[in-house]
């Protein structure tokens, strides 16, 4: 719980902004931070929480929260944001009984979209990226990371990653950018893979690292996409560059990659349906977040849940995020992923929570900075029109977003 003020700064330093009446749900590692504070004061400056409990605003801008919920805002840690091209009617193939491979064979699936964004411009991919950015901004996002893999080229990839840092151009977000070049075989290398990652390693990845355009690598470790020597090398290539690395790992079957992105020390290992106990004991041992991703397990229809209480036992912090992708995620909602979380994978609301916001934080190397209302964390907040945090969760397609702050600045919805 909140209790009586605390300040890392002088008493005297006027404040840049001060929350009034703001009943706090703080998300602070620990069993209280799911509790609700009585309503309470947060003051910023400089972008961070400088203060927190009974504060003097007689010199300062203030915000009335009006009793409203406040937390920290939600950060989605695994989207495929930027794309070109549709793929809703091979949704409407699928269940009009057309198999995926005849699917692809008439030109669809994940190349089909690799072509679209290939021939779509930077400019246009921004374009067409914003409204999907917008409904995640409406769920309390104030963070996201996204990811290339659509280019499969070095000009494309690098021409996804500068999209996907331009968007924070064009709305008050904080962007995250990943490589995956690692995606999937382009047409152009098709039964050459290892040529590939060669191309990956010792061009795509350099050129990133140079231009810091990303601050992480994530490679598709799966039958259908890479194995795990492949995998390997580009997480060697990675840290020789000094990027870190991510994994989508087990998410189809039990190759091993989560243990692999575990033992490079990797932010995260994400969708891991299949994993072992193994692969679990791996997390607990780096410190790998778990990202579950519940829009692909209910798009795919799938039926392997994640080893939720393995990873409970464990103590592995478990991120959620959206996945957001237009062949097997097409959700721009982080509250639907919640719910999702919880009906599908059996996650308790204080879970899904932490999933979204300390935990997700985590899971893109910002632990100690965002996803956590406490004194010197960025004050990346959402107010809420909601009685109790089980709401987010609970009820879905009423708006309960009242503002956001971006380090510190107010953004109404």
């Amino acid at each position: 719980m909140v209790g009586n003020t605390h300040s890392h700064l002088q008493a005297s330093t006027p404040y840049d902004l001060v929350l009034i009446n703001a009943r706090i749900v703080s998300m602070v590692r620990g069993e209280q931070g799911y509790q609700v504070s009585e309503p309470t004061s947060l003051a910023i400056q400089a972008g961070k929480i400088a203060a927190i409990g009974d504060i003097d605003t007689s010199d300062c801008h203030s915000f009335d929260c009006q009793n409203q919920l406040i937390t920290p805002g939600f950060i989605d840690a695994h989207t495929h944001l930027i794309f070109a091209g549709n793929r809703a009617n091979e949704f409407e193939m699928r269940l009009n009984g057309v198999p995926y491979q005849e699917i692809a064979k008439q030109g669809g699936g994940i190349l089909s979209t690799v072509r679209a964004t290939r021939a779509a411009s930077e400019e246009q991919l921004i374009e067409l990226a914003l409204p999907r950015l917008d409904g995640l901004i409406r769920t309390g996002a104030t963070s996201v990371e996204v990811k290339s893999g659509y280019g499969l080229t070095l000009k494309d990839e690098i021409k996804m990653l500068r999209a996907a840092k331009a968007l924070a151009d064009h709305r008050k977000i904080r962007i995250s950018t990943t490589l995956l070049a690692a995606h999937a075989v382009p047409p152009e290398f098709a039964g050459k893979p290892d040529s590939y990652i060669d191309l990956v390693c010792q061009e795509i990845i350099p050129l990133v690292a140079e231009e810091h355009l990303a601050t992480s690598v994530d490679v598709f470790c799966e039958s259908i996409g890479f194995n795990l020597e492949q995998t390997e090398r580009v997480f060697a290539a990675a840290h020789q560059y000094g990027l870190q690395v991510k994994g989508h790992t087990e998410q189809l079957s039990n190759l091993g990659g989560t243990a692999l992105t575990a033992q490079y020390s990797g932010l995260s290992a994400d969708h891991i349906e299949y994993l072992d106990q193994h692969g679990v004991e791996a997390l607990a041992q780096s410190g790998t977040v778990a990202t579950l991703l519940p829009g692909a397990f209910y798009f795919l229809k799938e039926t392997q849940r994640p080893p939720i209480e393995l990873l409970r036992q464990h103590n592995i912090p478990m991120a959620l995020a959206t996945d957001l992708n237009p062949g097997t995620s097409p959700f721009a909602d982080l509250t639907m992923m919640m719910n999702m979380g919880c009906t599908l994978f059996g996650l308790t609301p204080e879970e899904t929570l932490r999933g979204v916001t300390c935990h997700a934080a985590k899971a893109l190397g910002y632990g100690e900075s965002r996803g956590q209302l406490q004194l010197g964390y960025d004050a990346d907040i959402a107010i809420w029109d909601v009685t109790q945090p089980a709401d987010f969760s609970y009820q879905q397609g009423v708006s309960r977003l009242s503002a956001r702050l971006i380090k510190g600045e107010i953004d109404h919805v």
